[in-house]
């Protein structure tokens, strides 16, 4: 079997392979660089109505929403979409399942898009229970069917998103650009959900460039850029660096349930065409987790011969010496 590796849309040109080096001169400390100050440093700053932090499919989601409102309403809006990726889609993890009622709620019209990526449909289910030498077939739970669902890469449909709301709605996308820290109000004038006095959320910075490892600014210091917005949404995925600031700030955890994280390993491969069955979808419990460990396992037959097979592990596994790595392999 040969694994996948899907091609880059714009070739770059060739890069010469042998590596120039250059000395710097070691330095004891950093002691001479003046210290970093994000209070007091100048940076650019760009005014926007909504800044959206995470460019996935749910921060895309809603840029289409808000600019398919503004058409409704005649008001106009400037939506930008900020992306830590070098790229849209380079942070997705491919392969996935995906039920298309949302998106047939956004773009009712989706189907007759000659470029979208949804062309496999979902044609079976199964649940299996693995061992180390048997499958063994177990009822297929009525909550998890796949009737009408489809088979892609989401790094795929997330580029194809992502083209939608540039293209046809004018949202503003800026990949490369990582959102550092929110950007706060100078005086408390806004309550949390405890009616504690806080300062309310103005907008973004993104990420500095040329600081040493105790925060002092080199001679390659470059600050990093202010969005101010009338409204930020964090669409940056589990566990996002500022939907953490959010939480701590605005003490968003209180009186909820403690959350649970997993860490997840995939592959696609590329397989012998008489094995490989497209719209197949197959979900395992058991080997090669033990009965004390949460988890699972999917074998999703994508369209073009290729097959993405993956392992999600919970991070409360007991055994210090498990590998969720060595486990999938």
């Amino acid at each position: 079997m040969l694994r996948y590796k899907k091609p880059l849309s714009l070739r770059k040109p060739a890069l010469n392979l042998v590596r120039s080096f250059r000395a710097t001169a070691w330095r004891k400390n950093d002691s001479t660089a003046p210290p970093f100050n994000s209070t007091a440093v100048e940076r650019a700053e760009d005014e926007v109505d909504v800044c959206i932090v995470g460019g996935g499919p749910a921060g895309l989601s809603a840029a289409i929403r808000l600019k398919q409102i503004e058409r409704e309403k005649g008001n106009e809006i400037r939506v930008v979409v900020l992306e830590k990726g070098s790229e849209i889609g380079s942070h997705i993890v491919s392969g996935a399942v995906i039920e298309p009622r949302a998106l047939d709620e956004l773009l009712p019209d989706w189907t007759s898009m000659s470029d979208h990526p949804l062309t496999q449909p979902a044609t079976s289910s199964r649940m299996l229970f693995l061992t180390p030498k048997l499958s063994v077939p177990i009822p297929h739970p009525p909550q998890m069917s796949n009737k009408g669902n489809y088979i892609t890469s989401l790094s795929q449909f997330t580029r194809w998103l992502a083209g939608v709301a540039e293209n046809e709605y004018g949202v503003e996308i800026y990949p490369g650009f990582a959102g550092a820290q929110l950007l706060l109000s100078d005086e408390p004038d806004s309550t949390d959900p405890w009616g504690n006095k806080v300062r309310s959320v103005q907008g973004v910075i993104t990420n500095e460039v040329g600081l040493t490892k105790n925060y002092r600014m080199k001679s390659s210091f470059e600050p990093g850029m202010a969005f101010r917005a009338k409204v930020t949404l964090l669409a940056e995925g589990a566990h996002g660096s500022l939907s953490k600031q959010a939480i701590s700030l605005y003490n968003l955890r209180k009186e909820a349930e403690p959350q649970t994280y997993g860490i997840g390993l995939k592959e696609i491969w590329r397989v012998d065409p008489e094995k490989h069955k497209p719209g197949e979808v197959v979900h395992t419990l058991g080997w090669p987790l033990d009965k004390n460990t949460y988890g699972g396992g999917w074998v999703y037959h994508m369209d073009g011969g290729l097959v993405s097979l993956g392992l999600v592990i919970g991070l409360d596994y007991k055994n210090p010496w498990l590998s969720p790595y060595r486990e999938f392999q």
